[in-house]
């Protein structure tokens, strides 16, 4: 009875053991100092995003140059332009939900750097697409930007939670903006790569015949094919960053690892896996579909899920809507197009270059400031009142951008003023729900399903995305070459207007903890230990009362 009595005692004293250590790990990493490993997390989570929004944005412009490619300085056909346009949609779709479920189950770590692998495959696939009489470019085009966007899917749930679950709870909001916001200087970066490429190469697209555009073709491969130089950059410090504390602790079930990653990164901004000492496994919440079922079924849970995953759904409708056509949206107000020059050769040049310049105005004038105003206040304000103000103004925008459309552009002043009114949309899309749609969901649920969930609000915007390009593609031109616009403009308002309700639902995640937003009891989170009584060094024979007592207790927790 005595010994039994030790056993007991001892797997109590691990119990309490395990959870204190665990709520004193969480402790140090929610209220660390920002450090150079902080510093470090954001760079190299914000150079994935830099590559995707380049890879990403860049085939606005490049789309048209393959239209003048391919059919003799004319254009792509709706399918055609459809078809490049969405692929990379489709397959971060699919990445999304992927990488985001197999973050949860295999690791944090161990994912990451894979997906950036997969956009440098695809990338560069898509530089040195060819043309054939068996195959056509654009069916080779789909393919590589569908593999492109798989990788770019996973980079979505991998990037928040990583950053999420490394940052201190005062700067969380910060650091996760800083991230996301390497987008806007991605699409900078490819307009600015547009113009240089395209001036470099001026002189053969005005000599070159238009059934022989060579140096168009060039540049479109150039422009493309420079997006995987970042990732290559990025992929070493991918691959090795350590795995965030909270996987280790919450999924792995090895606390006493994790609170020495805690101890190590946040001083050296290193960690050393020691398997053979820190082998000790406490018994936590494991997840399995019954469980993601019976949490995400009580209304608490399961409406955070349906507003972030709606709310994203209904920013990207307006956000790739705008972003992937904004070559199509400049020449259709006058901003872009050339057709005043001797001859079709020098008019192409001007009008790709017009676009390029064009994609600078807008990243520069709305895209880049609006994430660094979402990187000042997302600390003080909140989320909710940013994503709320952001809707709400996006909403009275594209009200004014569609039904006064005609109006606004029937002078000269007012295409100007359209250009305007078309950059603080891209202001307030990411002073706004561009940039809390990607932080909430990274916060706002547990451990064992944060990835998953991300993946699943990061792949319901995605659907938004192609119901997006897939509308704009089939409605723009009802009634002539791009009349339909306007009523497009005004679709997108409705949808900001239902991004205003969905807000509603989602918690404040400013300033809490990510256990305090996960809304279950840390009180008894650490409940059980995997050891039984027949397995024990006491039970087994292999030690007495008195030198099992000098072992630490701890130990009753191991496999």
């Amino acid at each position: 009875m005595s010994r039994q009595f030790e056993v007991e005692k001892a797997r109590a004293e691990a119990v309490v053991s395990a959870g204190e250590r665990r709520r004193a790990a969480l402790a140090e990493i929610d209220e660390a100092k920002f450090s150079w490993f902080h510093a470090k997390a954001c760079i190299v989570a914000g150079v994935g995003f830099f590559t995707d929004a380049y890879d990403i944005f860049s085939i606005s412009i490049a789309a048209t140059m393959i239209g003048y490619v391919y059919h003799s300085g004319g254009s792509n056909t709706t399918n055609q332009d459809l078809g490049i346009k969405v692929a990379h949609s489709i397959g971060t779709f699919f990445g999304q939900l992927l990488f985001g479920w197999l973050a949860d189950h295999v690791g944090r770590k161990r994912m990451y750097g894979i997906e950036l692998m997969i956009i440098i495959v695809g990338t560069l696939g898509q530089a040195v697409a060819g043309h054939a009489a068996g195959i056509s470019i654009y069916g080779v085009m789909i393919m590589w930007r569908f593999i492109m966007g798989m990788g770019i899917g996973g980079d979505y749930p991998l990037s928040a939670v990583i950053t999420s679950e490394f940052a201190a709870r005062r700067i969380r909001g910060r650091m996760m903006t800083a991230v996301f916001a390497s987008q806007g200087w991605g699409n900078l970066a490819s307009a600015i790569v547009s113009v240089i490429c395209i001036a470099a190469f001026k002189s053969q697209i005005h000599s070159q015949p238009i059934t022989d555009m060579k140096a168009v073709d060039q540049v479109w491969r150039l422009i493309i094919g420079i997006g995987c130089v970042p990732a290559c950059i990025a992929l070493y410090f991918r691959l090795t960053i350590p795995e965030t504390p909270r996987y280790t602790m919450d999924i792995e079930r090895n606390i006493k690892q994790a609170s020495q990653d805690v101890d190590t990164y946040l001083t050296s901004g290193t960690y050393v896996n020691d398997p053979i000492h820190n082998n000790e496994r406490a018994e936590l919440p494991k997840a399995s579909w019954a469980d993601f079922f019976r949490h995400f079924g009580q209304w608490r849970n399961g409406k955070v899920l349906l507003g972030t995953a709606w709310s994203w759904f209904a920013l990207d409708i307006a956000f790739y809507g705008l972003g992937l056509n904004s070559t199509t949206i400049l020449t259709t107000i006058g901003f872009g197009s050339s057709t005043a020059l001797p001859t079709k050769q020098e008019n192409i040049y001007q009008t790709l270059y017009n676009a390029a310049v064009g994609n600078i105005i807008l990243a520069v004038g709305g895209l880049i400031p609006g994430y660094y105003f979402s990187f000042l206040f997302i600390d003080s304000w909140g989320r909710k009142p940013i994503q709320f103000m952001g809707f709400s103004i996006l909403t009275a925008l594209f009200v004014v951008m569609g039904f006064g459309y005609d109006k606004i552009l029937s002078t000269g002043s007012g295409k100007k003023a359209f250009v305007f009114l078309y950059c603080m949309a891209n202001l307030f899309q990411n002073f706004g729900p561009n940039t809390t749609t990607f932080v909430i969901p990274g916060e706002a649920f547990p451990t064992r399903y944060r990835s998953t969930a991300h993946g699943i609000s990061a792949a319901s915007g995605k659907l938004g995305a192609i119901v997006a390009q897939v509308g704009f593609s089939r409605l723009v031109n009802i009634g002539g070459k791009n009349k339909f616009l306007k009523h497009i403009l005004e679709i997108f308002a409705l949808f900001m207007l239902t991004g205003v309700f969905s807000t509603m639902l989602l918690p404040e995640t400013k300033g809490r903890t990510l256990e305090d937003l996960s809304q279950e009891s840390q009180d008894h989170f650490v409940h059980d230990t995997n050891v039984s009584p027949s397995t024990s060094p006491l039970q087994k024979g292999q030690g007495s009362d008195s030198n099992y007592a000098e072992e630490d207790p701890r130990l009753a927790v191991q496999v």
